[in-house]
């Protein structure tokens, strides 16, 4: 039998308007350390986003996703913060910040295979 992993995740959200803390929810990054996992999925539902914020620069959202995509990674593709571990580099993803893109706080749960976990939770909570 499988055994479980303790595993975090954070949501990752748009803000267009900071002030006004209204969101949609763009992708999810997952954290298992036991596993040594941590990864990100995102969607931008480019319709969606237009009439929730018609001033939004999209390509630059975009560039943003793949910096963070690039963090989970690690590596010199994910600059300074790309360097730290598996654990700074979700500490760093997901503390608080006030800009367009934002995380949830980090929910923990148990898993046996992250991958599946990270695709269940995407589906449930993005592409809703």
């Amino acid at each position: 039998m499988q055994e479980q992993h303790v595993f975090e995740y954070a949501i990752l959200r748009l803000v267009p308007q900071v002030e006004r803390e209204e969101f949609i929810n763009i992708g999810v990054v997952l954290y298992c350390s036991n596993r040594r996992f941590l990864q990100m999925k995102s969607h931008l539902d480019t319709k969606r986003l237009q009439i929730f914020a018609p001033s939004l620069d999209l390509e630059e959202i975009q560039s943003h996703l793949t910096a963070f995509d690039a963090i989970c990674n690690g590596g010199k593709a994910g600059g300074a913060i790309g360097a730290l571990s598996m654990a700074e580099r979700f500490r760093w993803l997901t503390a608080t910040r006030s800009t367009v893109l934002q995380t949830s706080r980090a929910y923990v749960g148990y898993c046996k295979d992250p991958a599946n976990k990270l695709d269940n939770i995407y589906k449930q909570m993005v592409l809703v």
